[in-house]
């Protein structure tokens, strides 16, 4: 069953309009939310990034995020998902084909279920990862539909034999393809500031939170690919990939190429917020 409106129907009823904006200009916004045993991880996180994304590309919400998130626990009981996500995205809506908003479109929401299992080799294991500049646009702060750039990152990295592209703005690492990166190097955490160059990542803001909490000292100042190739332990942090280390940059180790203490201490402790 999808969520379509504040209906649930079939998949294969589910009727499109091919003038939806978000088919014409991927004019819309969305949101992945893990499900650990049947329950929203960071619920509150990911309505609030929804709202703001909504808020700055100015589509208005249909509903309110509670009874959004009223339909989305619905969706997951009628769907008997235990572990997985649940996709929900909503489009400024049917409209002629112009650049301009539409004056009576309607927004449209769709949302599904996804089973998605715990990535717990590639957490164990770590991943490699590339370095592509980041040609994408300047509002990568709101969670919209525009993923092209994301999605030729992605591919580039896999065709090299990766698993992660590291973006970066004329040297300066930004985030990746589809996770945000941190690195720690001399004693602290390094990530590029919250701000309009990168999405404000749920997991990311947990991370960060939990590096807190243990007493390690962050600076969410930019930093260079040569200092990342340099650092002593690199990982990416995403709703799918959890806290997940980078052991390879380019072909080249990062520290001795196996995951380090910082990022073991991070799992174990994002491991118990799951359970809590």
């Amino acid at each position: 069953m999808i969520l379509f409106g504040n209906r649930f129907i079939p998949k294969e009823h589910l009727r499109i309009s091919p003038d939806d904006r978000g088919y014409y200009f991927g004019d819309g916004i969305y949101e992945v939310i893990r499900v650990y045993e049947g329950r929203f991880y960071e619920m509150a996180a990911h309505m609030n990034r929804l709202q703001r994304s909504a808020r700055e590309a100015r589509i208005p919400l249909p509903y309110s995020t509670a009874e959004l998130e009223r339909l989305l626990e619905q969706l997951v009981h009628k769907n008997g998902l235990v572990t997985g996500t649940v996709y929900v995205q909503i489009t400024r809506g049917e409209a002629p084909r112009a650049h301009a908003f539409p004056g009576d479109a309607r927004p449209v929401v769709y949302g599904y279920c996804n089973e998605v299992p715990r990535p717990h080799r590639m957490m164990e294991r770590g991943i490699r990862a590339i370095t592509l500049e980041d040609v994408r646009w300047l509002r990568c702060d709101i969670k919209s539909l525009n993923l092209l750039g994301n999605v030729l990152a992605k591919q580039e990295a896999l065709d090299r034999g990766a698993d992660e592209a590291i973006l970066h703005r004329g040297g300066t690492v930004t985030e990746c393809s589809a996770s945000n990166v941190m690195m720690f190097k001399d004693g602290k955490i390094f990530t590029h500031p919250a701000n309009h160059l990168i999405l404000h990542g749920v997991t990311r803001a947990v991370t960060l939170n939990l590096a807190r909490r243990l007493g390690m000292e962050i600076d969410e100042t930019p930093f260079h690919v040569d200092e990342l190739k340099r650092a002593d332990e690199v990982w990416i942090t995403g709703t799918t990939v959890e806290i997940t280390p980078v052991v390879q940059v380019d072909g080249q180790p990062v520290g001795d190429g196996r995951p380090g203490p910082v990022v073991r201490k991070l799992q174990q402790a994002f491991e118990r917020t799951i359970w809590q």
